[in-house]
């Protein structure tokens, strides 16, 4: 019996050791990389951006929203130097930023990113003059009585020559008006802009717009703006605004998702504002992964890459497909560690809209994208 202990003792030392040597061996073996991480070590030996594939004259500007905040994270920097010919302010341009309260202007970090953007070499969109978010309440009253139409157009008219002459030369295009038009049956947003002025707002903004700074592109931008009833009315606002020579661009603002707007919406709002005379720019593009507010959280599997993936490549065939009429695409936000959509419309559900992932890595749609 003890030797038949031992016998089978040995035996299991001897295959504890051939496990040992075959895992020794497992561990050492080269594992065979994936698709996706030979493309971003190809990409991590080249300094070739979005702006580098897509570039005026023959395509259009590439450009990004930031924060000042970014200019100080080198990380930040490298990844905007290499893309981007374009920047954005995301929200240092808004008035309640420069103009929290009458007459007290403060553009310290509207001024630190339109310097970065200079040093760079990169043009400025500048965002947004007038917009019913974002927006002092003191606009709108006088002492405890709503202000008259003719003191908000007053204030309007003062903000927007203090801003636009501020920048003057340093921003080449301006979002002038903000999300004016209604989402249902009305024509206009009922927001007090409206309430007190009516549509004389949009006029008075432009207006102030042109004679503030003649040379600057002055921009329409709104969302769903591919939805035929409310592009339908954008459409009419714009050949207004053309009429009197106040517009130059119309800016879709391209908040889209993995499966909405299909190809043949974004064809027929190209079409149709191209046909008002205006140039035409996506200002803030992202690609959400969920089609819904009510889908669950989730995170980013192959699987949901896939789906964004397909989309951007959609996306961007009819973008090229429109290239003498589109002069920019301008990505809200930089990669996914920083997206304004982780808190709307869903507050603290994560989302990954953007081209480059919470490690500033190119993501699969990147490259599909450039691949063309």
């Amino acid at each position: 019996m003890l030797k038949k202990e031992r016998k089978i003792s040995l035996l299991l030392l001897i295959s504890v050791f051939f496990i040992g040597v075959t895992n020794c061996c497992k561990k050492d073996a080269p594992v065979e990389e994936t698709e996706l991480q030979k493309k971003i070590k190809e990409y991590n030996q080249s300094d070739e951006g979005l702006k580098d594939y897509f570039t005026l004259p023959g395509y259009f500007d590439m450009g990004v929203a930031i924060s000042a905040t970014f200019v100080d994270n080198p990380d930040k920097v490298k990844l905007i130097k290499r893309h981007f010919n374009s920047i954005t302010a995301e929200n240092d341009m808004k008035w309640s930023s420069l103009q929290p309260t009458e007459g007290n202007f403060n553009f310290t970090n509207a001024d630190k990113i339109v310097a970065f953007a200079q040093s760079n070499d990169m043009k400025v969109r500048g965002h947004c003059l007038c917009w019913h978010n974002q927006v002092p309440s003191w606009i709108f009253k006088d002492g405890t009585a709503t202000a008259s139409k003719e003191l908000v157009l007053q204030r309007l008219r003062t903000h927007i020559t203090t801003v636009m002459t501020h920048f003057k030369g340093k921003v080449y295009a301006w979002d002038v008006v903000n999300e004016a038009i209604d989402d249902g049956s009305q024509v206009y947003r009922n927001s007090q802009w409206y309430t007190i002025c009516g549509e004389d707002f949009i006029f008075e903004a432009f207006t102030a717009a042109r004679d503030a700074d003649p040379d600057a592109l002055l921009f329409y931008n709104d969302y769903s703006a591919i939805d035929p009833a409310k592009r339908d009315k954008i459409y009419d606002l714009l050949v207004k605004l053309k009429a009197e020579g106040l517009v130059d661009g119309m800016g879709l603002q391209g908040h889209w998702n993995i499966s909405y707007p299909s190809s043949s919406l974004i064809i027929d709002a190209f079409n149709k504002y191209k046909s008002a005379g205006v140039q035409l720019q996506v200002t803030e593009l992202d690609v959400s992964v969920y089609t819904s507010n009510s889908d669950a959280e989730k995170d980013y599997t192959s699987g949901v890459a896939q789906l964004q993936t397909r989309a951007y490549e959609r996306y961007f065939t009819e973008f090229r497909a429109f290239k003498d009429d589109v002069t920019g695409v301008t990505f809200w936000g930089l990669a996914d560690d920083h997206t304004w959509l982780d808190n709307f419309p869903v507050a603290g559900r994560k989302n990954y809209p953007l081209l480059f992932d919470t490690n500033l890595d190119p993501k699969p749609a990147y490259f599909e994208i450039i691949d063309f």
